[in-house]
């Protein structure tokens, strides 16, 4: 029997039970909104996949981060979620926390995007206006280059990501841009604008 696809509200309300912390949640909403954004730009059917998937990448961080990637199978399936979702989610941790390698191009898009949201993030908050809303990929590159600045976001894998989708790093940075624009407002990076 195949399981129900869930909906983008039952995500949500998984996230929210799974996680309390504010930054956490508007991270999920920020890779969310990216996702959904790079669906569309594919022409992808099921936009509401990515969005789920989105939503829930990181659903066991904040009270399982030495698990990160392993236990959330385990809540996924304990949810009666299809396989294909708690794959994709588990391989966005591929080379770090999973040997799960994304394959299917929703995985590598999130593969690929989960960090440079972080980066994208951390840029905008030092900006004057303190808004996305007129982000330049220079200003991200200028910062990519700066070792120090997030120094927790995994460049690498970014890159990797980027060679997985066949695009390139200016083009990515420009799409993650755009599909956290859409959500300026609940990611609170409107800023001054």
């Amino acid at each position: 029997m195949e399981k129900k696809k869930p909906t983008r509200e039952e995500a949500l309300a998984l996230l929210k039970k799974h996680n309390q912390n504010d930054a956490l949640i508007k991270h999920a909403l920020a890779v969310e909104a990216v996702m959904a954004h790079f669906a569309g730009k594919f022409g992808e059917e099921d936009l509401e996949k990515w969005h789920v998937v989105g939503l829930i990448h990181d659903l066991d961080y904040e009270k399982y981060p030495e698990e990160h990637c392993s236990k959330v199978r385990e809540i996924l399936m304990d949810e009666g979620w299809p396989e294909d979702y708690i794959r994709a989610v588990q391989s966005h941790g591929w080379k770090i926390c999973t040997d799960v390698e994304p394959v299917e191009r929703m995985e590598k898009v999130l593969y690929t995007i989960d960090e440079l949201t972080g980066l994208i993030t951390a840029t905008v908050l030092l900006r004057p206006s303190r808004s996305i809303m007129d982000l330049t990929v220079k200003s991200v590159k200028k910062k990519w280059k700066q070792n120090n600045f997030a120094a927790g976001v995994n460049r690498e894998v970014i890159e990797e990501g980027a060679q997985l989708l066949g695009m390139d790093m200016a083009e990515v940075i420009e799409e993650t841009i755009l599909g956290m624009q859409s959500a300026a407002e609940e990611l609170g990076l409107k800023g001054d604008l």
